[in-house]
């Protein structure tokens, strides 16, 4: 039962780090533009590979 005077402090301090985490994303914008990333992958990307230089080897 001493064990709970432990673990409830610590879990109280974790769940403050998780939500200061979540806001400090939110109001750095993370979560601004959810669509582009996502469309992106279905954009069709026709530009060759650049050379590759053998005698860096």
């Amino acid at each position: 039962m001493n064990i709970l005077l432990l673990l409830i402090p610590i879990s109280l301090v974790l769940m403050g780090v998780a939500v200061a985490a979540f806001v400090w994303a939110v109001k750095r914008g993370q979560f601004d533009d959810l669509d582009t990333p996502a469309l992106d992958i279905l954009e069709d990307d026709d530009r060759p590979a650049p050379p590759v230089d053998r005698r860096e080897r």
